[in-house]
């Protein structure tokens, strides 16, 4: 899943590669989804199968409660079960879940320095999922582990977990190595 520019043998025709790719997984996730289906079920049998005798009002209540309650951890915990993080000549673009929402693509050229982070803990970030710290900056976050910290030329820090985290640091150093020099070749 993961190109290294260094993994192409050396007076091969295989040029280096332009793109690398990563992801990290949080299969603990996987049974808050459970939990969140397991109270759309709930809603979806107090529908059905509810004698009424108690009253409109309440069932209505409680399977609307049970649905909406379902539906918020089912889809909020699917959208971080993975986060896939791509970076090539231009852009980092990090993916979460299934869908790829949220999204958030930054372009190399704001970027001005990248570090390996060998033990990101949710807890530090409120956590799991997209988060923002005003001391800390922008993350997303999807398992405890290694990540990698953005700076970003404004002065943020955009961190996220992703396996392999020093190979991809080394590749956005690269990146930003050869932006810079073919800026100043262009001069």
């Amino acid at each position: 899943m993961t190109d290294h520019p260094e993994s192409a043998n050396h007076g091969s025709t295989q040029a280096p590669s332009t793109v690398w790719t990563g992801r990290a997984t949080n299969h603990f996730q996987w049974l808050l989804a459970l939990a969140g289906a397991g109270c759309m079920a709930l809603g979806i049998e107090l529908a059905v199968a509810s004698p009424w005798s108690s009253g409109l009002t309440p069932l209505l209540m409680s399977v609307i409660g049970c649905l909406a309650v379902g539906l918020l951890i089912l889809f909020g915990t699917l959208a971080f079960v993975h986060v896939a993080v791509k970076v090539d000549g231009d852009a980092l673009e990090v993916r979460c879940g299934h869908a790829g929402l949220p999204r958030r693509r930054i372009l190399l050229d704001h970027v001005v320095g990248a570090e390996y982070v060998p033990r990101i803990n949710p807890r530090q970030w409120g956590g799991w999922g997209y988060r923002w710290r005003p001391e800390q900056g922008t993350a997303v976050v999807v398992r405890k582990g290694e990540g990698m910290a953005l700076r970003l030329g404004d002065g943020r820090t955009f961190t996220v977990t992703v396996d392999d985290a020093e190979t991809a640091v080394r590749f956005v150093r690269e990146r930003l190595h050869l932006t810079g020099r073919a800026e100043r070749d262009r001069d």
